[in-house]
């Protein structure tokens, strides 16, 4: 369990970032639900609730999901379940439960990285861009790829476009968190292939993806070569949901069945 010697709600986002700034363990909440997990010692904990970044909107060519969004409003949000063929309200479905996905935020989980996380593996798979205080707005592979900045990630942009995507997982059961998570899109042909709770943090198959891109027309073997590559140059680790040798093992069956479920949405 978590202890905070004070808390706050900053009336502005430049005063969240000053006193963020003001002792190393001052801390953004976010929605809480995993710092419960630990034992960190928080002097000051902000919270962004007066800030405006609980909604999602919805604009003419993307989608602004405000910090404080839960995985709820994700997973119930009209407009998400049409587009990308549903795919980032099924990532978000079965993570523990609806009241744990009522507190879960998307600004705690995309600038925390977390290894096991469904919704990153999805976003990667969209184009998707994060916008931080200071750091400002950039695509979601170049914040992974750096980093963890003190800074406060306020939005996140999915450009809506005609992008077909599928999410998959492997669970030991379907509240559980994932063994594995894959997903796959693809936009005018070009395809991208995502893996996730590997246990690392959600990356892209860049080799395998090329090896699809640019394909009008995808044969089974075209899928297979595709879903073998992704699990040969991507690594695996072992913890206790699974060993690194199963987790290989296992993506190149997700990958196929994701990449196949895209190329007949097609």
């Amino acid at each position: 369990m978590f202890t905070i010697d004070h808390l706050v709600q900053p009336q502005t986002i430049e005063e969240a970032y000053q006193i963020l700034h003001e002792h190393a363990s001052n801390t953004v909440l976010g929605g809480s639900a995993y710092l419960r997990l630990g034992s960190k010692k928080i002097r000051t904990a902000i919270d962004l609730a007066n800030l405006q970044l609980d909604s999602i909107k919805e604009q003419d060519n993307q989608f602004v999901i405000g910090a404080m969004v839960t995985f709820r409003d994700l997973e119930t949000h009209p407009a998400l379940k049409t587009y990308f063929n549903g795919m980032l309200p099924q990532s978000v479905r079965n993570i523990i439960g609806v009241q744990f996905r009522n507190v879960v935020t998307v600004g705690a989980t995309v600038y925390s990285k977390y290894g096991f996380s469904d919704l990153l593996t999805a976003l990667l798979a969209l184009d998707t861009e994060v916008e931080l205080h200071q750091g400002g707005r950039m695509p979601l592979a170049n914040f992974l790829a750096k980093p963890y900045p003190k800074d406060i990630l306020t939005r996140i942009f999915i450009q809506k476009n005609n992008r077909q995507a599928v999410y998959q997982d492997l669970r030991n059961s379907k509240s559980d968190y994932p063994i594995l998570n894959t997903a796959v899109s693809c936009l005018e042909n070009q395809w991208r292939i995502v893996v996730g709770a590997r246990p690392l943090k959600a990356a892209i198959a860049v080799a395998a993806s090329q090896e699809l891109s640019g394909k009008a027309t995808l044969s089974p073997a075209d899928i297979k070569n595709a879903a073998q590559k992704a699990a040969e140059e991507l690594s695996f680790g072992t913890n206790l949901r699974g060993t690194a040798e199963y987790r290989q093992a296992m993506c190149s069956v997700l990958v196929n069945r994701a990449i196949t479920e895209v190329e007949a949405c097609k």
